[in-house]
């Protein structure tokens, strides 16, 4: 079976810098999987979150409301989790903008090289984002290794 592999270099073929004009943060996580899917499919397939990290952001929600920051919409159903920024055959980007920070998140298909990666961006706006983003970045890291190596072992 692949592994999760970890860079900090977005893929060329990317859109989710489009209109992002400072990046704080930013990881790509990726596996190889040969696909003929969309990156809409795809995106339902990987968006369907374990209980674990439904709990996760649950929780999350409870403790930001009294910052008065956004809730999460959690669209269920749905092929992204946040707002849709963006979305073509071969990436699909979401995102949010608060007061704190600015994130956007993308998965991405790449057909040429048989991968499948999501990228995160992150933008701080103030010192509440940076220190919001501490206790948040070891979650991140493993929920999207988690997610990607439970694609790997669908199909």
């Amino acid at each position: 079976m692949g592994k999760v592999s970890k860079t900090n270099s977005i893929p060329k073929e990317s859109n989710v810098l489009d209109g992002f004009n400072h990046v704080d943060y930013l990881d790509v996580y990726e596996i190889e999987k040969k696909t003929n899917k969309s990156a809409k499919e795809i995106s339902k397939e990987i968006m369907r979150l374990p209980n674990w990290v439904n709990f996760l952001f649950k929780l999350r929600n409870s403790l930001v409301k009294v910052f008065g920051l956004k809730v999460d919409k959690q669209n269920e159903g749905e092929e992204t989790f946040f707002t849709l920024i963006k979305e073509s055959d071969n990436e699909i980007i979401m995102g949010e903008d608060d007061k704190h920070l600015n994130f956007r998140a993308s998965i991405m298909i790449d057909k040429s090289r048989n991968t499948i990666a999501l990228i995160t961006l992150v933008h701080f706006n103030n010192l509440l984002g940076k220190v919001y983003f501490l206790p948040v970045k070891p979650f991140h890291k493993i929920i999207m290794r988690s997610l990607l190596k439970r694609h790997l072992k669908s199909d």
